[in-house]
């Protein structure tokens, strides 16, 4: 049975370094890709997109974002994107493991910096103030310093410490822009709901098995969700069910039927029906409205 694609971190200039640094202008150049960056993947690393100049949009998990000069964008793990080709545009792509970063934080500290990559939690696009721009360039341009041209026993140290003040940075700034979760209760409750139903999916559609898993009674669980999200815990299971559904229509060339089997339907009909409840297409109408 087929897979999405998946694209791995993969850097030749340090293969070790669970970190790299590339201008957003050079991506249509690039002939070292086993994949095109214009047609959607999902990626198994954390990108940046910092745009310096011009305008154009991005897409990531289905949505189109429209970006300008100042513009951040966040795409965590194994979400589904893909760059739209703009002459114009000037900017730098940060690309980092989760290990790279976690590895040296306090686990508290390390949920905290990802949250920022969290689209449950935020829109993944900011846009920054002038003297944010300024402040977030000169940091960027220290890290491609570090990065390109002293490159020593002690840079991806002194990268890696960049890295967090940024994300630690942009989600300030994030948070001053549009209040999000900063502080509140249930939080880190909900990211361990979020990864288990992101990990189990396929095999568990209801309140009360995640609630067991958790060892929570399902009023909790939705205590939890209502919380964060203002969403019954069904309905969040539901929006990660459907969104996972379309990153198979999108990202293989699974049938219909493969695609109800690997997402825990036992009939066909019923992944119909389910989908189209939910997003008011059918599974081909949503995968020909990407092709």
């Amino acid at each position: 049975m087929e897979d999405p694609i998946h694209i791995s971190f993969q850097n030749t200039q340090n293969p070790k370094a669970g970190f790299d640094i590339l201008s957003l202008e050079s991506l249509s150049g690039r002939k070292d890709l086993d994949h095109s960056p214009f047609e959607p993947h999902l990626v198994e690393f954390y990108l940046l997109l910092f745009i310096e100049e011009g305008k154009g949009k991005h897409t990531i998990d289905f949505h189109e974002y429209d970006y300008q000069k100042g513009s951040i964008l966040t795409i965590r793990k194994d979400q589904i994107h893909k760059f739209h080709p703009g002459e114009s545009v000037k900017g730098q792509i940060l690309l980092f493991t989760d290990e790279f970063l976690v590895s040296y934080l306090e686990k508290l500290e390390a949920q905290k910096s990802l949250q920022l990559f969290n689209e449950f939690l935020g829109a993944p696009k900011i846009q920054l103030s002038k003297n944010d721009f300024h402040e977030i360039q000169s940091l960027i341009n220290h890290t491609k310093t570090e990065y390109f041209n002293i490159n020593d026993d002690y840079s991806l140290g002194i990268i890696r410490s960049h890295l967090h003040i940024l994300i630690a940075k942009l989600y300030r700034i994030k948070s001053l822009i549009n209040p999000i979760n900063k502080g509140r209760r249930y939080l880190s409750e909900f990211i361990q709901f979020q990864n288990l139903v992101e990990q189990n999916a396929s095999q568990y559609t209801k309140v009360k098995d995640y609630a067991k898993l958790i060892g929570v009674s399902t009023k909790t669980l939705n205590t939890i969700t209502k919380t964060i999200l203002n969403k019954s815990a069904k309905e969040f299971i539901d929006d990660i069910c459907t969104k996972q559904i379309k990153r198979l229509l999108i990202n293989t060339e699974l049938t219909v039927k493969e695609i109800a089997y690997q997402s825990g339907f036992e009939e066909t009909t019923n992944l119909y029906k389910y989908f189209k409840r939910k997003t008011k297409l059918t599974p081909e109408q949503f995968r020909t409205s990407f092709r």
